[in-house]
This record gives structure tokens, sequence and C-alpha cells, in this order.
């Protein structure tokens, strides 16, 4: 999946968080990409490879 993503961008995961929402926002870019989940505040970690597998589609961004 070649899409652009950007920091602070919500995205949609395939499978859901055990606190059963998947979307997530983008706190760390590099060759390993950090996520931080929306409704509990989970923090993960996860190599770009995995990511972009496991990515569904890109809501859009959150400037904070």
């Amino acid at each position: 999946m070649k899409n652009k993503y950007n920091l602070n961008d919500i995205v949609e995961m395939k499978k859901p968080h055990a606190c059963q929402t998947n979307k997530w926002q983008i706190t760390r870019l590099g060759v390993d990409i950090k996520i931080k989940c929306i409704n509990c505040n989970r923090e993960i970690m996860m190599d770009r490879l995995e990511f972009e597998k496991k990515l569904k589609k890109i809501i859009g961004g959150n400037n904070e």
C-alpha cells in the first residue's frame, strides 16, 4: 500500500484493538512507526512493512 501518511494522521487498521476501536493516531514516523489508540491511549510500535500490511485506510489529519 503506497499511501502517504504523516505525523498525527488518524488511520484505520484492519483488526480492532482490545478496546473495540480500530482508529489510531500516528505519533512517530521513521523505520518504525508508533501509533496511539484513539479510545484508550495505548501506544504500540511496529516496523513500516508490518504497519502497511495492517493499514486499512487513512482517515485524515489531526494537526495538534
